[in-house]
């Protein structure tokens, strides 16, 4: 889909309703259809996980590959597993057998080792390849139903060299992206059409840190200070925008640094959480009602990096504590306070080395290391207790895709190889 020039011109126009959105509406057993699980916290839902592992880990189901490179995870949902790969020179978005992991079928949309986690949303998905080309498509056949380039349709612009790497957001009728333009930070576009409904601009003063265009994180949703609101990370630091509108409310540069902003924020009520690496730190917002529509965000605390930072791989936060790898390509276990920022606890080294991208389920974290070890850490302040490790079955590169947990078991993308182990205690 080319968008139109006269589309902008009618931005003001083009209103849709909110609704549930589709994290909101997926909370459920067994499926994992958008970025970081079903509300894009890193939060599964189950129970009946295994508690512990043996010294091999628990059971391989099976392994397929294939799939190309990338650092993407998969989603899962109505018996299909989504992912990208690129295969050939193209990247490729591929639907798989929940069963087997066997390939119902793949769609190409450009070029690059994709990043992006595809989203499912009913009977489509959306995914996003590394040089912004954004697709929809119908989930039984792959046959795109629309598409958008974010450089040819919006000018956009990355802050760095890695690539887009969001995971479009969907909310009622609308889906919200980055394409990091001047004009067009954020933009919300209608799910079924792609039609655009309003577009953001860049913040007029966005401080001195970092750099202009999109980075590597995707957009959250908040209700703080009694508006609904798009959180998201860009390259100038944290940003929110009115839901119903578009419009700019807040702005915090401070987080931000010039290489690769990349963790999505942590949103709670009033508060977001946020953090990245490169020696940057981390920084709790409170947010508060500040006007008829407006909000103000305060600064509750900023944590240097020698004492809390996470370069990638993400953040959970459980009964007011925050779980994370901290340390630039570290990934060191630990346990943050989130109310104070006091560190609970540090795990040392952990089990694994280098960053390490983090998930909960059933009272427990899965610690996926960049060497190819995973790590099972019971998720409470009380103690560092680490209940199990294993390496897995393949190791092809960085291990950096983010795990995703589905009907008791646990996936994990390898590049071009898929895993997907049994974690039922049953």
């Amino acid at each position: 889909m080319k968008l139109r020039a006269f589309q902008l011109l009618c931005v003001a126009a083009l209103v849709l309703p909110l609704g549930l959105g589709a994290a909101e509406s997926a909370a459920k057993k067994g499926v994992w259809p958008d970025w970081r699980g079903p509300s894009r916290d890193g939060i599964c839902t189950e129970t009946g996980l295994l508690q512990k592992w043996s010294d091999d880990g628990p059971p391989l189901l099976w392994k397929v590959e294939g799939l190309g490179g990338g650092y993407s995870s998969v989603s899962i949902a109505d018996g299909r597993i989504f992912t990208l790969g690129q295969r050939k020179g193209g990247t490729d978005l591929i639907a798989l057998s929940l069963e087997d992991g066997s390939e119902l079928w793949s769609t190409s949309m450009g070029s690059g080792s994709p990043n992006c986690t595809p989203v499912i949303d009913g009977d489509r998905v959306y995914a996003l390849s590394r040089e912004g080309h954004l697709v929809c498509a119908d989930v039984k056949s792959g046959q795109v139903v629309w598409d958008t380039r974010f450089q040819g349709d919006f000018g956009g612009k990355m802050m760095s060299g890695w690539g887009y790497s969001e995971s479009p957001l969907i909310d009622g009728d609308r889906l919200i992206c980055t394409p990091g333009a001047e004009d067009v930070m954020l933009a919300a576009l209608d799910k079924k059409t792609g039609a655009i409904i309003w577009t953001t601009p860049m913040p007029e003063e966005p401080g001195p840190k970092g750099r202009a265009g999109a980075a590597y994180s995707s957009v959250v949703i908040s209700e703080g200070g009694g508006v609904r609101q798009y959180v998201q990370l860009t390259g100038k630091g944290v940003s929110a925008v009115a839901a119903d509108d578009g419009r700019l409310l807040w702005h915090y540069n401070k987080v931000a640094n010039g290489t690769a902003n990349i963790p999505t924020p942590i949103v709670s009520g009033n508060y977001v959480f946020c953090s990245t690496g490169y020696n940057t730190g981390s920084a709790l917002l409170e947010l508060h009602p500040d006007g008829k529509g407006k909000v103000r965000a305060e600064e509750i605390y900023f944590l240097e990096g020698r004492d809390l930072q996470n370069h990638h791989g993400g953040m959970v936060l459980v009964d007011g504590y925050i779980y994370c790898g901290h340390g630039h390509n570290k990934g060191f276990p630990v346990c943050v306070e989130m109310k104070t920022g006091k560190t609970v606890w540090n795990g040392g080294r952990g089990p694994g080395t280098g960053s390490a991208a983090v998930i909960y389920a059933d009272g427990q974290l899965y610690f996926r290391y960049q060497n190819g070890v995973m790590g099972l850490i019971e998720a409470t302040p009380e103690e560092y207790r680490l209940n199990g490790e294993f390496k897995l079955a393949s190791n092809n590169g960085s291990s950096w895709p983010h795990p995703a947990i589905a009907h008791g078991k646990l996936y994990l993308r390898d590049q071009g190889t898929l895993l997907c182990y049994n974690i039922s205690a049953k």
